[in-house]
């Protein structure tokens, strides 16, 4: 189960995708769901992904779900 901080860094996450991707959040948190990008990407290396910047977790996370074959 995700600590507090993970859930909020996936928060995090979820907002700064929903802008960049100009998606409404909920569509946003269906996408990463789906691609199994929170539960076998993002929580597993919080410790190493919440201390990069907002630009490069966009491009980032981006490049993960395109790289599974999801359009965003």
């Amino acid at each position: 189960m995700a600590k507090m901080s993970e859930l909020s860094f996936v928060v995090f996450l979820i907002n700064a995708l929903s802008e960049a991707w100009g998606m409404i959040t909920p569509q946003v948190y269906d996408v990463l769901k789906r691609s199994g990008a929170i539960d076998q990407y993002i929580v597993p290396c919080y410790d190493v992904l919440h201390t990069c910047g907002r630009e490069y977790l966009v491009d980032d996370i981006t490049g993960y779900l395109q790289e599974r074959g999801y359009k965003v």
